[in-house]
């Protein structure tokens, strides 16, 4: 008895400190390095989530089987509505509303629960990250001024990703291969390189709606969220990873919360009336993550570092 209470504590303390190793060890997927000062007029602080203006949205309204929720962050509408957004012009993707899905899709992840802190809070880092190249860009273009009439005041998150290098994911790419700040051998504060990790993790949270999407097995049993997730980790994320991230992935998948919890963060109460608003989101994120990877395949930044 002694002997199996000591093997039980030693198995908790391993996969404990398997968890902080692999939060430490993930600080450093994404150097942050020389664009955190903050607070001058001329590069201002950003927020995790502004509150900044919808863009132009390529559909006025959201499809009549997605309605609002009441009394949570995430919105199933809103992410879609997004998502068609960032597509409005041909061959493109549009940075501004292709973050505001992201800020939805955030919001998604940080309602399944602190065990997938580790996750979000890389993923916030990198959108971050993007909108203050973006500011630092724009800024530049000002001659290290803000903009007219917000000198002094925190500059929204939208100036210069409406015009300018950073407005479309194209005309992110051909600006920094043309200005030397993409690296191919080495890791870079690129907006690319972050665009690509970006990238990668909505492919994972694509194929987990899937698996939430499709019918039981021929048991009648559903797989559980957490198996889904690891199955789509398994795919879209692991084969960037280290083996001790994947280890620690794989024990925080076990933390997830059950199928009916997601269903009501789509505001359904049944899995059949969750297929078909599954399926436009699934739909939406297909759409926008084909033409984000053509982008980056027609410039060979599929596996930067």
């Amino acid at each position: 008895m002694v002997f199996l209470r000591r093997t039980a504590l030693l198995r908790c303390l391993l996969l404990s400190a398997m968890l902080v190793l692999f939060l430490f060890v993930s600080s450093f997927w994404l150097p942050q390095s020389g664009l955190r000062e903050c607070g001058s007029a001329w590069q201002p602080c950003l927020e995790v989530h502004p509150q900044t203006p919808a863009p132009p949205l390529v559909h006025d309204e959201a499809p009549p089987l997605i309605k609002e929720c009441p009394g949570q962050s995430f919105q199933a509408w809103r992410l879609l509505r997004y998502l068609k957004s960032s597509r409005a012009e041909a061959d493109d993707i549009l940075l501004e509303p292709y973050l505001q899905s992201w800020d939805q899709l955030l919001n998604f992840m940080e309602s399944l629960g602190t065990m997938v802190g580790f996750f979000s809070q890389k993923v916030k880092e990198k959108v971050v990250l993007i909108r203050e190249l973006a500011l630092k860009r724009a800024a530049e273009a000002h001659g290290k001024r803000g903009p007219s009439g917000l000198s002094g005041l925190q500059t929204p998150a939208s100036f210069g990703l409406r015009s300018g290098p950073y407005r479309s994911v194209r005309s992110m790419v051909e600006a920094e291969l043309k200005g030397g700040v993409v690296n191919f051998s080495w890791r870079t504060d690129s907006g690319c390189r972050t665009l690509l990790r970006l990238h990668r993790s909505l492919l994972w949270l694509k194929l987990m709606l899937e698996g939430l999407a499709e019918g039981p097995d021929t048991h009648g049993r559903y797989k559980t969220p957490g198996e889904l997730s690891r199955d789509a980790y398994r795919v879209a994320l692991a084969p960037h990873h280290p083996w001790v991230l994947r280890q620690a992935a794989e024990f925080v998948f076990l933390a997830l919360p059950d199928r009916g919890f997601f269903l009501q963060l789509v505001c359904v109460e049944t899995q059949r009336d969750a297929a078909p608003v599954l399926h436009a989101i699934i739909h939406a994120l297909e759409l926008v993550h084909a033409q984000t990877q053509r982008i980056l395949a027609e410039h060979g930044m599929l596996e930067l570092p």
